[in-house]
């Protein structure tokens, strides 16, 4: 009991001693892009929900259950600048060992780019793209709790400069089916670099993360919600802009200096994800979704007009085999992103 104590109390310490800044710190940042169009409508991120949806194992394999058996999905998202990034996945459950597996291969592909010197004078064309395959397994070890693995191996090319990488996701899940109620933590993104960018250069972080979460069914209303709370190895996760320029309000007044209790709670929420869906039909055949990532909108909105940067909205519907979903996420006054899915059962075609 001690031990485990004295471990919370340090990853609390470093947590409070943990930096703001998040963004450019890790290599391999494509990793944490919503895997299928589901999760894109549903804020980006779920990993407390126990269903038929493989695609959920890529952030969180102790999801992975026999219901999967045989699922094959494809999801593409259409992302900002050109940029393409999809996931295509397996899951196979094996009765004699009780346990369910999965397979995938994750891209984004940025497309090509003018190569210049430090003069600017063109010297051709390269191309950058990562990939991630990903290998992953899961089991119920007892009632009601249930554990899971991922293994990914990455690659990632940036014009002439290449790396590669090990990454695993641990997790445990708990789910009481009598009360609709699933709960879970998630050790993500845990691994390293095996070759760097530059030969005998440094090895760079990885985006590391622990996250919790819990989902709850309504008992007389055809309603999922889920809670996800992000970074729980990091407290702070805002990030002043030395180049910001101060505000005005209507009448040219200066803003009030915000008082430490809201910069609490503002740094507090950027931790969360909501997200809810509506389940329609007698096998839940119709869904309507939509997600709120806080921590989107505040670092992605413009100065005194926010718009719908950090919300998402999202359907799914089955026709015949296939299982059909849309996911739209709005990053940025600028434009957001479309990704669609399409999921099937071998079983179906035999």
């Amino acid at each position: 009991m001690l031990k485990h104590i004295l471990a919370i109390c340090g990853v609390l310490i470093y947590a409070q001693l943990a930096l703001g800044q998040l963004g450019g710190l890790n290599t391999y940042e494509f990793l944490n892009l919503p895997a299928s169009a589901r999760i894109s409508g549903l804020g980006g991120n779920l990993i407390s929900v126990m269903d038929d949806d493989a695609n959920l194992a890529y952030n969180n394999p102790s999801l992975l259950n026999p219901s999967m058996h045989g699922q094959l999905s494809f999801n593409h998202s259409f992302h900002l600048a050109g940029t393409q990034h999809g996931y295509f996945s397996y899951a196979h459950h094996l009765t004699g060992a009780d346990m369910t597996f999965h397979g995938g291969i994750q891209y984004a592909n940025y497309g090509e780019f003018e190569e210049t010197d430090e003069f600017g004078i063109e010297n051709g064309t390269l191309n950058a793209a990562e990939y991630a395959v990903t290998i992953g397994a899961g089991k119920e070890v007892y009632e009601r709790l249930a554990l899971g693995v991922n293994a990914k191996f990455v690659t990632s090319s940036l014009g002439r400069f290449n790396s590669t990488g090990l990454v695993a996701d641990i997790a445990a899940v708990y789910y009481d089916t009598a009360s609709n109620f699933t709960a879970t933590i998630l050790f993500k993104n845990v691994g390293t670099q095996i070759s760097t960018f530059q030969e005998g250069g440094d090895t760079e972080p990885l985006p590391f993360e622990i996250q919790v979460g819990f989902s709850k069914r309504l008992k007389h209303l055809p309603f999922r919600f889920s809670v996800v709370y992000h970074h729980l190895d990091r407290w702070n996760v805002t990030f002043d802009d030395p180049n910001s320029e101060e505000t005005t309000l209507f009448f040219g007044e200066e803003p009030p200096e915000r008082s430490m209790t809201s910069i609490w709670f503002d740094n507090f929420f950027r931790h969360f994800i909501f997200n809810g869906e509506f389940l329609f039909g007698k096998k839940d055949n119709f869904r309507l979704r939509f997600g709120y990532n806080h921590f989107m909108r505040k670092e992605l909105t413009t100065t005194n007009f926010g718009g719908f940067a950090g919300f998402s909205l999202g359907v799914g519907f089955k026709v015949n085999r296939f299982r059909i979903d849309y996911g739209r996420t709005t990053y940025h006054l600028a434009g957001g992103i479309n990704h669609l899915g399409i999921t099937t059962y071998l079983k179906e075609f035999k």
